[in-house]
């Protein structure tokens, strides 16, 4: 049996998309060390360690999502990481030092990483687009008709008066006998 088909194209991950993933990754793995260090060892709020540790939990869900690749995921984290942003920009406000260089630098990860995930996002989106482009007109030039190895795909000629003149020269003569009506 022969089969007529071509190969579609392969879906390899394009150098940025894979360099906006591990960028996100990396990013969201920092932060989440950055607040349990912050908040255990570094500077907590209280001496031995606070409570304020806890925030890092949320940031531990995406983690398996953005693994895994998950377009979803990367877009709920790219608005859920202005929060931690916020916190950021509170605390290198209000603390004192060493506390409001850790807080600068969550400012600079969470900037990272919305960036990360905003690119990831739009260059897959995009990446899409173009091989569905290229997938359709793959399969406009290579399709063929049940019977025989003909592509369907002629090119289109739009009609010119030249061309319909020659078309209604060739067409066969119409009848000119009434038409009996069936009512």
């Amino acid at each position: 049996m022969t089969e007529n088909t071509a190969a579609l194209p392969s879906n390899p991950i394009a150098p940025e998309v894979a360099a906006t993933r591990w960028l996100a990754v990396g990013s969201l793995v920092a932060l989440i060390a950055l607040c349990l260090a912050w908040e255990l060892v570094l500077a907590p709020v209280r001496p031995g360690g606070s409570w304020l540790a806890i925030k890092a939990l949320p940031l531990c869900i995406p983690l398996p999502g953005i693994l895994k690749n998950r377009m979803y995921t990367y877009r709920w984290v790219s608005l859920v990481i202005w929060l931690y942003f916020t916190e950021g920009v509170v605390r290198a406000w209000s603390d004192k030092s060493p506390g409001n260089w850790l807080a600068m630098a969550e400012i600079a990860l969470c900037l990272v990483l919305f960036t990360a995930c905003t690119l990831h996002v739009r260059l897959r989106q995009r990446n899409a687009k173009l091989q569905a482009a290229a997938v359709a007109a793959q399969h406009a030039t290579t399709q063929a008709d049940p019977l025989g190895n003909t592509p369907f795909a002629t090119p289109f000629t739009p009609a010119s008066p030249i061309n319909a003149q020659a078309d209604i020269a060739s067409a066969p003569p119409a009848s000119t006998e009434p038409v009996a009506r069936k009512d």
